[in-house]
């Protein structure tokens, strides 16, 4: 269950009589197991507080050198190409595995974020479009997929962020981006993967075009605020 994600990093276990009858198996039998976890630093346990999966679980890219990297503007197309290849594959895997119960999680994380972005609540906004693709991470029902985008989790929230913020200063932004995450929810709902591919794509290649727009229009502003200042004018 750790492993599939139903357990995330931080999240206290349930108790043993729950977990022993869950698996079927005697109390005993779950102890040494839970025990055999804990030896792997997977689990640990507080003295009269239950037992927790471990913060480091999903850890490997909480890397110093992440935090040095993504002050660049370079790192930032780096992380969106990165993501194509990544989101635009558990897309295509949830729209082919995606369970009712799936779906119906997803439906709420979808119209919570149409309700932020109708709201305009930049914060908000950016918190729940994070979590509506990680919860098409969890529909694709890959584990590979699934923790390394969760490992990714921290930095793709900033990385979201600060895409919307930056995409958002121009007007009709905010509802081109809602138009693609519907093209992208709509796709999984009816179990198209190749589309879902598709409006992955699409949705990374605007952001990165518009940054990149953005970012030629700041160097020129840049270009013609110094040439002022020479007295070239």
């Amino acid at each position: 269950m750790i492993l599939e994600g139903t357990f995330k990093a931080g999240q206290k276990l349930p108790p043993e009589r729950e977990l022993a009858e869950r698996f079927e198996v005697s109390r005993p039998s779950l102890r040494e197991a839970i025990q055999k976890l804990a030896a792997r630093g997977i689990v640990h346990s507080k003295h009269g507080g239950g037992t927790y999966v471990s913060e480091q679980v999903g850890s490997s890219f909480k890397d110093p050198l992440l935090e040095l990297l993504s002050a660049h503007d370079e790192f930032l197309y780096d992380q969106l190409e990165f993501r194509d290849a990544l989101e635009g594959l558990s897309a295509y895997y949830a729209a082919l595995r995606a369970t009712d119960a799936d779906k119906a999680k997803l439906t709420q994380c979808y119209e919570a974020l149409v309700e932020a972005n109708l709201s305009q609540d930049a914060s908000l906004e950016s918190k729940l479009d994070t979590e509506f693709h990680m919860v098409i991470a969890e529909c694709a029902h890959n584990v590979v997929l699934l923790h390394t985008l969760r490992s990714l989790f921290s930095t793709l929230e900033k990385s979201i962020s600060a895409n919307l913020t930056n995409l958002f200063e121009k007007k009709d932004a905010r509802g081109h981006v809602m138009a693609q995450h519907k093209a992208l929810y709509d796709a999984i709902m009816a179990s198209k993967p190749d589309e879902a591919r598709a409006a992955v794509h699409a949705h990374l290649v605007f952001v990165e075009d518009n940054l990149l727009k953005m970012r030629r229009e700041e160097s020129r502003i840049q270009r013609s605020l110094r040439r002022s200042e020479n007295g070239d004018w």
